[in-house]
């Protein structure tokens, strides 16, 4: 993947900051709001007492609520993937066991 930058932001690939600008023209349009970029998702275990544990994390490439009525919005996780690795598809069920968040790939 080659990087690019947009708006002073540098982007690990083409792909990640053409979905950006998207993002972008939908919050513009209201039909986005709260638009965060790389945000971070603590994984956790259970040890034997029942505590949490943490194991490592998951770095999603935004997050963003969107409009889904007139008056609802729905928090969006999602990721510009080009390669589905072993390690991220295990990171992804991991974040839908712990935070019932499911990552929307485009």
């Amino acid at each position: 993947a080659k990087r690019e930058e947009v708006d002073g932001i540098l982007f690990d690939s083409k792909k990640e900051a053409a979905r950006y600008q998207d993002l972008k023209l939908l919050e513009k349009a209201g039909l986005i709001r709260d638009l965060q970029l790389q945000p971070r998702f603590a994984l956790h275990v259970l040890d034997t007492d029942g505590h949490r544990v943490p194991i490592g994390g998951y770095r999603a490439d935004f997050t963003y609520q969107e409009k889904v009525g007139s008056e609802e919005w729905r928090e969006r996780v999602e990721d510009a993937k080009g390669v589905r690795t072993p390690l991220y598809a295990w990171k992804r069920k991991h974040v839908m066991a712990e935070y019932g968040i499911e990552i929307k790939e485009v």
